[in-house]
């Protein structure tokens, strides 16, 4: 091969491995497992004969679709001995993520929360479906189901999904200044300041997997959430910092303690006010943010 000609097969996975990464993320809800199904991906591509493809993109997504969900009937596994509410992965994403209001949404904390009630073969679909607009046929291969089986899940599982997602949309402007707000308040310890951008049914989850500290359920209320952020964050040995970014297409704040990655603490607005806290602390599930460039559409 001439220098620096690029290979046939590796230049139509890197074009695609965006889209690839995206796929296995929200069918898996964690980062790590995603870069391994796209290893899987690639060991697999690697071994094609090209002019057999029809459709390049269709069928990379067909492969890394199926191992995705091998992989997520084995985390199911591991999930059920998980301690403490389980929160998806904590994805860096980049501001061109917000220009597809689907994505956006799909990978915002409050959604992958409501994809975990899916079972793998529902969620599989309706990330295909809802989010990339896979046609039928080519879910029903990477599936392994029939069409009209497909459309029947894909129903079922936007319906299921369309009861429980967020229904009011804010604009980033609004969002930003309530998150402002909050983190000044949690940052000074003005109760009454968190108080009064709290939501009345706000909901904090934390993860801790048994390894840091963390509720072992979901905390609903204001007046809970308020003793158990000031008591958690008050309490820290040593220099905690924090700073805004995003993670999942949402503002979130990302807490160093000593100059080392603590915990992510990515916050839903609706109306002006905080309505879903997510605050991950287990280290196993921050390693991707200190490593990884923002995930990005391009």
């Amino acid at each position: 091969m001439p220098e620096n000609t690029v290979d046939p097969a590796t230049d139509a996975f890197v074009a695609h491995r965006n889209l690839l990464f995206t796929v296995a993320y929200e069918i898996l809800g964690s980062a790590a497992d995603a870069e391994d199904v796209l290893q899987e991906t690639w060991l697999r591509w690697a071994q094609v004969d090209l002019a057999q493809v029809r459709d390049q993109r269709a069928f990379l997504v067909r492969v890394t679709t199926r191992r995705a969900l091998d992989r997520l009937r084995a985390l199911q596994r591991r999930k059920e001995n998980y301690v403490g509410p389980w929160l998806p992965e904590p994805l860096l994403t980049s501001p061109d993520v917000a220009e597809s209001a689907e994505l956006a949404e799909s990978l915002s904390m409050a959604v992958m929360l409501v994809l975990e009630t899916l079972s793998p073969t529902e969620r599989a679909v309706f990330v295909l479906r809802e989010v990339f607009d896979v046609g039928y046929d080519d879910i029903a291969q990477a599936v392994g189901k029939t069409p009209a089986a497909v459309r029947q899940i894909a129903h079922r599982s936007r319906k299921h999904v369309d009861a429980r997602r967020p229904r009011h949309v804010v604009s980033p402007r609004q969002a930003q200044a309530a998150v402002q707000s909050f983190l000044h308040a949690v940052e000074t310890g003005d109760m009454q300041g968190v108080l009064d951008v709290l939501a009345p049914d706000v909901v904090l989850i934390s993860d801790g997997g048994g390894v840091r500290s963390a509720a072992l359920r979901p905390v609903t209320g204001p007046a809970k959430v308020v003793r158990l952020l000031l008591a958690g964050l008050g309490n820290k040995e040593g220099t905690l910092t924090g700073e805004t970014l995003t993670i999942n297409g949402d503002t979130a704040l990302l807490l160093r303690l000593d100059g080392e990655i603590d915990s992510v603490m990515t916050i839903r607005v609706d109306d002006g006010l905080v309505t879903g806290i997510y605050f991950v602390r287990n280290p196993a599930k921050l390693t991707h943010i200190a490593t990884a460039a923002p995930h990005t559409l391009n």
